[in-house]
């Protein structure tokens, strides 16, 4: 089964799960249609590689069809998207 990736508002996090089997999180805070993205983290016993990336990429994707901005705090985030060119315009214009 492939992991999905689901926006958890109430908790301020997505999440990546595996069926019920939580696989990692990327927690942010809400500031009117920005998402502030504090920290992101994956389970390290899981035997699957590239989890962070599938979440992230996941939680960018959601954040553009909602017509959104970012701030990447979490380093994960702002690594990501360094090396991610296509979601630059993401970040919030006063945080480039």
């Amino acid at each position: 089964m492939e992991p999905t990736v689901k926006d958890v508002p109430e908790a301020n996090r997505y999440e990546i799960r595996d069926g019920e089997q939580l696989l990692g999180h990327a927690d942010y805070q809400r500031q009117g249609d920005t998402l502030v993205f504090t920290h992101t983290e994956t389970d390290q016993d899981s035997d699957r590689s590239g989890l962070g990336s599938t979440l992230v990429r996941a939680a960018l994707d959601d954040v553009r069809a909602k017509r959104g901005t970012v701030v990447p705090k979490c380093s994960f985030v702002r690594g990501w998207i360094e090396r991610h060119d296509e979601y630059a315009d993401l970040v919030d214009t006063r945080q480039r």
